[in-house]
C-alpha cells in the first residue's frame, strides 16, 4: 500500500477509541438484556465486530501490526433463529453474481440457441440483435437454461463467477399465488433463516492465510 493511501496516526487512534466505545456499549447491552434474543445485544455485537475489524485494518495499514481479534464470518452474524420450530413452508433465496468476462462467447452462445430454437427469443424482431447485444443475449441464455445449469457451465457462456449465497428461510405457510411477485426480495427475514451457504473467493484467501500461518506461526491480518 502506498504512503498516500495509508491511514494517519490520528485515524488509527480514532479507530481504537471506537473499539473502546463499542466494548462499553456491548457490555452495557449485555447487562441490561431482557432475554436470549435481545435485539440491543445483537446490534451492539455487530457494532463491536465492525469497530474491531476497522481498527485491525487501520492498524495493519499504518503500522504493519495485527490484533488477536477474530471477526466472525457471515454465517456467525445472523441473528438468533426466531421462526417456527417445525416450518410448514420454506423460501429458498439465491443470489449468484457473474462478470461478463467474454462477451463474444456469450453472444455466440445466445445466437446458437436462437438458431436452434427461434422461439427462445420472444420478439421475432429482436432476433438479429441477439448476436450484437449482451442485454438480449443474457435474456436468451437465462430464458433457456435453469440457473443451476448456468452455474455449472458459466465458463462455457463467457461468464466469471463472483460471490453467491443461498438462504433457506422458514415460513408458517405458503404465500398466496402472486402475492410477492412484485417485490420478491423485500421480505427476507434473517431471524427466519434456517441455514445459509455462502461461496466467495475471500474464503479461499482466508484458507490460504491459515495455511501460511501454520507454517510461520504468525496470524495474517483480516
Amino acid at each position: 500500500m502506498s504512503d498516500a493511501a495509508q491511514p494517519t496516526a490520528a485515524e488509527v487512534r480514532a479507530a481504537a477509541e471506537a473499539v473502546k466505545a463499542a466494548l462499553d456499549r456491548h457490555l452495557d447491552a449485555v447487562e441490561r438484556r431482557t432475554g436470549d434474543d435481545d435485539p440491543d445485544v445483537y446490534e451492539a455485537f455487530n457494532a463491536l465486530a465492525a469497530a474491531a475489524e476497522a481498527y485491525d485494518e487501520r492498524l495493519y495499514d499504518r503500522y504493519d501490526e495485527v490484533t488477536p481479534f477474530e471477526i466472525p464470518g457471515a454465517d456467525d452474524t445472523l441473528p438468533p433463529y426466531a421462526g417456527p420450530e417445525e416450518p410448514n413452508a420454506l423460501s429458498v433465496l439465491i443470489r449468484r453474481d457473474y462478470a461478463v468476462a467474454e462477451p463474444q462467447r456469450l453472444l455466440a452462445q445466445a445466437q446458437r440457441i436462437t438458431d436452434l430454437d427461434p422461439e427462445a427469443v420472444e420478439d421475432e424482431h429482436s432476433a438479429p440483435a441477439v448476436a450484437t447485444s449482451v442485454h438480449a443475449a443474457l435474456g436468451v441464455l437465462f430464458g433457456e437454461y435453469e440457473p443451476d445449469e448456468i452455474a455449472s457451465r458459466h465458463k462455457e457462456f463467457g461468464l466469471e463467477e463472483g460471490d453467491s449465497t443461498l438462504w433457506v428461510s422458514a415460513a408458517d405457510e405458503l404465500p398466496e399465488p402472486g402475492e410477492w411477485l412484485s417485490t420478491p426480495f423485500d421480505h427476507a427475514d434473517p431471524q427466519r433463516v434456517v441455514c445459509r451457504f455462502d461461496v466467495s473467493a475471500v474464503f479461499d484467501e482466508e484458507d490460504l492465510d491459515d495455511d501460511l500461518d501454520g507454517e510461520d506461526g504468525l496470524r495474517s491480518p483480516s
